[in-house]
């Protein structure tokens, strides 16, 4: 078993390892009600903890699965259930389930009396690096994603291993870009441990799975724990964690957020790599690793049935715009991030060219 301290504004252990659920009452404290908040997929597993819950009031809100979950109406289905039930500050809301399950609880926990105990349990690998550790919660709009929200953080995260065995093998995989992108950004360690077994690193059953999970949390855990709100500024900050998601969001709006999310982050990391190389930043030998180490794990490298105006458009809706002015987090060199403001639309759309023809 792994724990990893996060100090953001509490200090929250990350367990991860197999059985980590089982370690859930430690943290339920002097809680009478729980809420586990879980999609259809999980219903059986839902119910299963709620039943091993046996000293407190144990409700499950099931929610639709994926993003369809990260509505206003979904939201307000929760809150409903959370104020039949009596629910105080005392309680508890614990997610269970991906990345689109622990932002809505989370957004749920954080607005609910303004503030409830919270416990995250992801079940995927996406959400186990990226959408559980943080504490980013919340919703998409008809314009974007993520754009309605707060930063809330969890009193525990409980990354049990035993999940990835039953997680779909495309998902699993998908997963991996997050993992690839805290490499490029701050861990070259991770990098070197997927190039040395692309094919293993694509099963959860992987010598290394362990690691390279602890070691992107422990990058994310570092970032969040110096800037937990995104301060933007002239240093690089959580924006770094951002990696690629700028054009990654805006693949996903055009595809109605049917493309899964570390694929779209893949492509995303492609861009703007490509983009850093053609403004001067990146070497092409970079560039080419970023499409190498992607492909070796089966992640997409390019991006053909977008629209470039609706790209763009949906780009300028990204949070860390300012004004007219597009940011992207890119890289001088591994572990070398910097920021680039207001590239020139000639330079956008070139580097878009080179993912629509690679």
């Amino acid at each position: 078993m792994t724990a990893i301290t996060v100090n953001a504004d509490i200090t929250y252990n990350v367990e991860i390892g197999h059985g980590s659920i089982q370690r859930i009452v430690e943290f339920l404290g002097d809680s009478d009600r729980v809420a586990i908040i879980h999609p259809e997929a999980l219903a059986t597993t839902g119910e299963a903890l709620r039943a091993s819950l046996t000293n407190v009031k144990a409700i499950t809100i099931q929610i639709p699965d994926a993003e369809s979950a990260k509505t206003a109406d979904v939201l307000r289905f929760c809150w409903d259930a959370l104020g039949r039930e009596g629910f105080t500050r005392n309680d508890t809301v614990i997610s269970l389930g991906g990345g689109a399950t622990t932002d809505l609880a989370g957004f749920v926990a954080a607005t609910w009396l303004r503030g409830v105990r919270l416990i995250h349990i992801p079940t995927t690998l996406l959400a186990m690096v990226d959408a559980a550790v943080g504490g980013k919660t919340g919703i998409n709009t008809s314009v974007g994603k993520n754009l309605v929200g707060s930063f809330y953080s969890p009193l525990a995260v409980l990354c049990d291993l035993d999940f990835l065995s039953t997680q779909n093998s495309d998902d699993y995989v998908s997963g991996l870009a997050e993992i690839i992108k805290a490499g490029f950004i701050r861990d070259s360690r991770i990098l070197e441990l997927i190039e040395s077994d692309p094919v293993g690193a694509r099963s959860p059953y992987w010598t290394h799975t362990e690691e390279i999970i602890s070691r992107a949390i422990q990058v994310k855990a570092d970032v969040v724990g110096n800037d937990l709100k995104e301060t933007l500024g002239t240093n690089v900050g959580r924006e770094i964690l951002n990696y690629g998601h700028t054009f990654a969001h805006a693949i996903e709006r055009s595809e109605n957020y049917t493309w899964r999310h570390g694929n779209a982050v893949a492509v995303g990391m492609v861009y703007v790599a490509e983009l850093a190389h053609l403004d001067g930043w990146m070497s092409r030998e970079l560039v080419d690793r970023h499409r190498r180490v992607l492909k070796a794990v089966g992640l997409p490298t390019a991006y053909t049935s977008g629209n470039w105006d609706d790209l763009l458009s949906a780009m300028k809706m990204d949070k860390k715009t300012r004004g007219d002015q597009l940011r992207f987090v890119i890289l001088k060199d591994v572990a070398t991030p910097a920021i680039l403001t207001g590239p020139a639309p000639a330079l956008l759309f070139a580097a878009y060219k080179e993912i629509v023809n690679p």
